[in-house]
């Protein structure tokens, strides 16, 4: 048995692995399931945090305090030296990522009774895009809570190649592989050469042909089909009695899981209060004051991530806002959410097209493309991708396990 693991930190969903006999195995991090959502909740009415279901579970009970979700997107972004208030207490966002971390590791412990002082993180094939700059300190930023939580010895590892070497373990022969990682913040590729015999190798560096990806997830899918057909309900798109438009900033910070929260500040509450006086539908506007006041936009993306992963399923989702005053439903199409956010899929269409090009590997000589993460289940996608290379066979892994238990053999790969 290894004292190495490997842990997926996700911006939806997290997981940790480790191997035993060789084989990688996912610890069960909550309620015996594998994934622990990277959800932080501190509960201001018990002065205390919570984590990942249990999180939002106590968040929806309407306790008073504040939900922090995609907590990774806070990488490489100016926001990770902020911090957020809660009842007059800050909490600095460096020190949400250090507890859900840490949380993370203790609770990866626990299941295997053993302490791991070793990890291979996965991490996005570009944290930010066309920034090596802010790309690198995003890296340096997970390292360094990586050791304050107690990791002695730390590697790095691209996300899809992880996959990559999950899917790896269950072919009999060679095969030129797409992996296509959507997760929820960023969508990442890599095309590789894959075998049983390959497998046996420590170093791989040989057998990537390109990587490449782009910041784009399932997060951004939520947000513009929200923008699209939640947030008109609430004023955006409206006009002022000076017949220009309600400011839209409001609402897209509301449509934003990692922004969500800047709505509620006593600023924010004051300038809301200021519009209302100029708007003119007001009802509309109202509708949004109401959702503030309640501080239940978490609740709204929820609502509205549902219905994403309906629609990824369905042609149609019935989506209802009970929480609204009044109440509201919505009838939801899967064409009307491809076109909100076609937009977004034209780049990662783009970013697939300029991996191809960079290897010098024509689509036909692609054997299989592996699927992974939590939003590679969005039809319009995952079409578009099975649409740049034809002839290649459709795999679908774990969405949600095969990086950390591809980070998992990696780990032995490196530090036994």
């Amino acid at each position: 048995m290894s004292d190495a693991c490997g842990v997926d930190f996700g911006t939806s969903n997290s997981t940790m692995g480790w191997s035993r006999q060789g084989q990688p195995s996912l610890l069960a991090l909550e309620d015996g399931k594998m994934t622990l959502p990277s959800v932080v909740f501190f509960n201001a009415d018990e002065n205390e945090f919570s984590y990942g279901r249990a999180a939002l579970s106590t968040y929806l009970a309407g306790y008073e305090g504040r939900l922090m979700r995609s907590l990774k997107s806070l990488l490489g972004s100016g926001m990770i030296d902020g911090q957020t208030e809660v009842g007059g207490r800050a909490l600095p966002f460096r020190a949400l990522l250090s507890q859900f971390i840490g949380e993370l590791k203790q609770r990866g412990e626990r299941a295997a009774g053993r302490r791991f002082d070793s990890v291979v993180l996965g991490r996005p094939v570009h944290f930010v895009d066309d920034n090596a700059e802010a790309d690198q300190l995003a890296q340096d930023t997970l390292e360094e809570i990586a050791r304050a939580v107690g990791f002695r010895h730390i590697d790095f590892q691209y996300e899809p190649i992880a996959a990559a070497f999950d899917y790896e373990s269950t072919i009999a022969r060679e095969e030129l592989v797409l992996i296509a990682d959507i997760g929820g913040g960023t969508s990442d590729f890599s095309l590789v050469r894959l075998s049983p015999e390959r497998a046996k190798k420590t170093e791989r560096l040989d057998d990537i042909l390109a990587n490449g990806g782009v910041h784009i997830g399932g997060t951004d899918f939520d947000k513009y089909l929200s923008l699209s057909s939640v947030m008109p309900l609430l004023g955006l798109g409206s006009k002022l009695t000076s017949n220009s438009e309600v400011p839209s900033g409001y609402y897209f910070n509301l449509a934003t899981w990692h922004t969500i929260n800047l709505i509620y500040t006593r600023k924010a509450w004051q300038q809301l209060q200021d519009v209302y006086r100029e708007v003119a539908e007001r009802d509309k506007f109202a509708r949004l004051l109401d959702l503030v006041e309640q501080r239940a936009g978490h609740w709204l993306a929820l609502q509205v991530e549902a219905a994403k992963i309906g629609l990824s399923a369905d042609e149609s989702f019935t989506l209802e806002l009970d929480r609204l005053r009044p109440p509201d439903t919505l009838q939801l199409s899967r064409a009307g959410f491809d076109a909100s956010i076609d937009h977004l899929v034209e780049s990662v269409e783009q970013t697939v097209g300029k991996l191809l090009a960079d290897a010098g590997v024509k689509a036909d000589a692609i054997d299989s493309v592996f699927f992974t993460g939590g939003s590679s289940g969005v039809h319009l996608l995952r079409k578009r991708i099975a649409a740049l290379v034809p002839n290649a066979r459709q795999v679908e892994g774990d969405l949600f396990g095969s990086i950390g238990s591809g980070l998992a053999l990696d780990a032995v790969r490196k530090f036994s």
